[in-house]
């Protein structure tokens, strides 16, 4: 199973990418996983919220291929336990014919097009989260979910 994670614009918070960095290094244990990182959209300061939205939409999509399940992570998507998390991913895992698929969207969402492809809709809290830093705390969860399902201690209940 490949595991693909795509977010928009590079890392620059200081301490995020290594925290990105070692929970890929131990996913790779485990599956087939990488975070693809696709650039910002072009004077994106100058266009209205819908107009990026639809543009980063359109990025989004053009990566995606026929049998990938979608899994947006979105403020209105449901929220889980780990525990409830991993059942999902080992769920989808044996059920999934091509890449399981999770997208990281921009500050203002996600965009009607790419809401209508989406299999899942994931929300990681109620809270707000700076988007650098939930890759971080996304890649850890998947991590988690993957020693969770694999008995291994980790994951403390």
């Amino acid at each position: 199973m490949q595991i693909v994670l795509y977010v928009i614009g590079k890392t620059n918070l200081t301490g995020v990418q290594p925290l990105i960095d070692e929970y890929t290094k131990r996913l790779t244990r485990f599956c087939k996983y990488e975070m693809q990182v696709l650039p910002d959209v072009k004077n994106s300061a100058s266009l209205t919220k819908e107009i990026l939205v639809q543009k980063e939409g359109e990025m989004f999509a053009m990566h995606l291929k026929s049998n990938d399940f979608l899994v947006l992570l979105d403020e209105n998507g449901k929220e889980h336990s780990s525990t409830h998390f991993a059942d999902k991913i080992q769920e989808w895992m044996n059920k999934i014919p091509g890449r399981l698929v999770f997208v990281i969207g921009g500050a203002f969402g996600f965009s009607e097009e790419l809401y209508s492809k989406c299999d899942y809709k994931l929300s990681l809290s109620k809270m707000t989260f700076n988007h650098q830093m939930v890759r971080a705390i996304f890649c850890e969860q998947i991590y988690r979910a993957f020693t969770i399902n694999n008995g291994l201690p980790y994951h403390h209940h």
